[in-house]
């Protein structure tokens, strides 16, 4: 298992918030579906204020590139992103194409037995 961490603004709107906030309690199953059969096992999103962090637990073997070429080929995938995408607002530096940046952990702590 890979696990993945990504970080997005939101537009500085409380209004926007709350409505980005409340269509995540009724994602569409389509879009879920797309989780299920590009090897997501996990996916949680968190927001304090206008941020967003999303971490994802992924099956050995996930890819990014195939998981872009199926969401490409769903219809309802790609309307739920552009319907999305009115909320989000990209964070510097992001690369054409994307949205959600890949953060990089920087510290661990496990407990030790």
């Amino acid at each position: 298992m890979n696990r993945y961490c990504f970080a997005l603004d939101l537009k500085e709107s409380p209004k926007l918030i709350v409505a980005y906030v409340e269509a995540h309690k009724r994602v569409w199953p389509e879009v879920e579906a797309g989780f299920k059969a590009t090897g997501i096992i996990t996916l949680e999103l968190y927001h304090v204020e206008n941020r967003l962090f999303m971490i994802m637990d992924t099956q050995t073997g996930f890819s990014f590139k195939k998981k872009q070429t199926y969401d490409n080929a769903q219809p309802k995938i790609k309307q739920w992103e552009t319907e999305m995408e009115r909320y989000q607002k990209l964070l510097p530096n992001t690369l054409t194409g994307t949205k959600w940046r890949l953060m990089e952990r920087i510290y661990n702590y496990t407990k030790p037995n």
